[in-house]
């Protein structure tokens, strides 16, 4: 399995528009934060969590050629915003691409691209079928994914298990009974968003915590803004099994 981090910043990240700090105006690239999503090459497919807005330049970055399957975290703009530029591998790979959601994200995919799901609707729209997801495992072919149920703040967020790493983005609070579907996970990711206290995302010592509950072999940290600090001053004070992910680190699972 070969994971690639396409973004691992926020809405909150970096560039941000008018923001003079030190981290935006940083020349380090690993300062530099698209919208958090991951690639997986698995079992011979190609899945991706979340299409943020910045989904086409992700995908041109890291010349990926084919896409089998979506996977929703949950329906923040920040998280879907670009399953409109589905429609460049829809005409690439003359298929439609099947997405994954819980009930609540499928529903504001059908509001918030309305035009997509019109039985009659507009037919240079990006083709894709929903695929409604509960907490229970499921396949991809052969492929086993296991949904971790997170909550941000009050919304139901699905983190994802597949094999040995397990990725979780936008969450403040697991429950002990979905931390057990966890434990295992050779690699885990999970956001941190700042240093300071926030209510729907885990700070840096929240997350190092359910890090230490897990004792993956290694951690990343992701869903980063820019108040958490430049990437090279925060690693001098991570453990040894725990680093900052950046965009388009590339990990062999």
């Amino acid at each position: 399995m070969i994971i690639t981090f396409l973004g691992t910043g926020t809405s909150q990240g970096v560039p941000v528009i008018g923001c003079n700090c030190q981290v935006c105006a940083s020349p380090d690239p690993e300062d530099k934060r698209l919208r958090s999503s991951v690639h997986i090459l698995a079992n011979g497919l190609s899945i991706v969590i979340d299409t943020g807005p910045d989904f086409r330049q992700q995908m041109l970055r890291e010349n990926i050629k084919e896409l089998d399957a979506v996977l929703f975290t949950h329906h923040h703009k920040d998280h879907v915003a670009g399953m409109d530029d589905i429609r460049s591998y829809n005409f690439l790979l003359r298929k439609a691409i099947p997405v994954y959601a819980n009930h609540t994200t499928r529903e504001q995919l059908e509001k918030e691209f309305e035009y997509v799901f019109e039985p009659n609707g507009y037919g240079g729209g990006p083709k894709v079928f929903i695929n409604e997801i509960d907490g229970e495992s499921f396949y991809l072919k052969d492929l086993e994914i296991t949904p971790i149920e997170v909550l941000h703040d009050k919304l139901l967020v699905y983190g994802f298990k597949i094999g040995d790493f397990t990725y979780i983005t936008d969450a403040n609070y697991i429950s002990d009974k979905e931390l057990e579907k966890v434990r295992g996970s050779k690699f885990l990711v999970l956001n941190a968003l700042q240093k300071v206290p926030h209510p729907s995302h885990f700070t840096l010592e929240e997350a190092l915590e359910q890090i230490r509950k897990v004792n993956p072999a290694q951690a990343y940290l992701t869903h980063i803004s820019h108040n958490m600090g430049l990437h090279k001053e925060v690693s001098e004070i991570l453990p040894g099994n725990v680093q900052l992910a950046y965009d388009g680190l590339k990990l062999k699972a």
